[in-house]
């Protein structure tokens, strides 16, 4: 029998599907992507809102240690993709707007912050 792509993305998601928790390395980035919030004058919009970085950061928080809890984070790709880009409620898209920048999504911001952790860690 043959399932659709959704059938697997379902299960994929699944509560209760065995997932290895996030390595060492995976939570020092995931840890380091919602820190480097701390200090930026960034400005972060979820659902229409705009909040600071405080505010923002213990959101993102409260998000990943929900998903620690459904063993649905391993990487911090999937701490990008599942909590930091777009709003589990209504489905829209995180922005991001910092001084002298311009406006981008969250998931564009943080990747960009990810792969420059990546580059100065060995």
């Amino acid at each position: 029998m043959k399932h659709s792509p959704l059938f697997a993305l379902a299960l994929a998601l699944a509560p209760g599907v065995a997932s290895a928790a996030p390595s060492a390395d995976a939570r020092r980035e995931i840890a380091q992507l919602i820190g480097s919030l701390d200090g930026s004058q960034c400005q972060f919009q979820r659902n229409g809102s705009w909040y600071g970085p405080a505010d923002a950061r213990s959101h993102l928080q409260r998000k990943y240690d929900y998903l620690l809890k459904k063993n649905m984070v391993d990487t911090a790709e999937q701490f990008v993709e599942r909590a930091a880009s777009q709003s589990s409620m209504s489905g829209k898209a995180y922005r991001i707007r910092c001084p002298g920048q311009p406006e981008q999504t969250s998931a564009a911001w943080f990747g960009a912050r990810l792969q420059a952790l990546r580059q100065r860690t060995p």
